[in-house]
């Protein structure tokens, strides 16, 4: 019998938790200061997204879950790491993130850049030390897919972008390639590394994911920017506003509240129809596509 979708959801989040900080260095050890301020940056905070789309797609492909774990918790851990170099005083200057202070004004901005470093290293060293598939050529493509994803070419190209286009007036094509690379890149890498720990898909069904991957994750920003606007701090477990407030380029900002909410609903929608040849083994999936689109929105 299928669980329901909220089961399923708080299962994931808390057997994930457990393996996260399992998969983290331990606080005691040396140096403890970085390894604490590492934990504080990756524990206890964020509705894991990345972590559920790698589940759902490895549930898809036959993985197991232990292998999807691993996988999941290296996509992770560049997430948390771009959102403490992200919040430092060089970047976007915040001081609140998942409701708690940022890494940097809970320590120093040192150690908030060595925490960034550790947890990308740390990332491919799992990616790296166990086993993710039967095929190890599979698992190098694994281990190149994580490092593109967030790379000058992924997250790390799309942040560079976004801080060259303050105060400029981007068109949408514009926009959203700068999306697809900063936030979509390590969503659709979430999705196919977790797809690969299984076994059951070929190369098309790989790329009708990656497809859902592209639209999901530029529906995830559009929404965020909505969120940006609407929502206060506290809803939103870090400054509400702050885009406005530095005059970045929003899909607010460019089509307007109704239109970026309409835009995206036309991307839900879109996401949907690339699920169809998986049928009903895709449910959840299609479940956290409502998530991400329908949350607070």
């Amino acid at each position: 019998m299928r669980v329901d979708f909220q089961s399923w959801i708080s299962a994931h989040q808390v057997r994930f938790e457990d393996a996260l900080s399992g998969l983290l260095p331990r606080a005691e050890v040396v140096p403890q200061r970085l390894h604490e301020a590492m934990r504080y940056a990756v524990l206890d905070g964020g509705k894991r997204v990345r972590p559920l789309l790698a589940f759902a797609t490895g549930e898809l492909a036959g993985a197991d879950e232990a292998r999807v774990d691993v996988a999941a918790a290296a996509v992770e851990l560049i997430h948390a790491y771009s959102l403490v170099h992200d919040d430092m005083p060089c970047m976007d200057d915040d001081v609140l993130r998942r409701g708690k202070p940022t890494c940097h004004v809970q320590y120093d901005e040192a150690t908030a850049l060595l925490v960034g470093d550790s947890l990308q290293a740390l990332a491919f060293q799992l990616l790296a030390e166990h086993r993710l598939c039967e095929d190890a050529v599979r698992q190098l493509e694994m281990i190149k897919l994580l490092a593109v994803a967030s790379g000058s070419r992924g997250m790390a190209g799309g942040q560079a972008i976004d801080l060259a286009s303050v105060g400029k007036a981007l068109t949408l094509p514009e926009l959203e390639f700068m999306h697809i690379h900063k936030t979509g890149a390590l969503i659709r890498a979430a999705i196919l590394l977790g797809a690969h720990c299984g076994s059951r898909l070929g190369s098309v069904q790989m790329e009708k994911l990656d497809h859902f991957g592209k639209l999901i994750g530029l529906a995830f920003q559009v929404v965020d920017d909505v969120l940006d606007c609407e929502a206060d701090t506290a809803t939103l477990g870090k400054t509400a506003g702050k885009d406005a407030d530095n005059d970045k380029p929003t899909y607010v900002s460019l089509l307007g509240i109704q239109g970026a909410r309409e835009m995206a609903h036309r991307l839900h929608r879109e996401a949907q129809v690339a699920l169809t040849e998986f049928g009903d083994e895709a449910q959840r999936l299609r479940e956290l596509a409502n998530f991400i689109v329908l949350r607070k929105f």
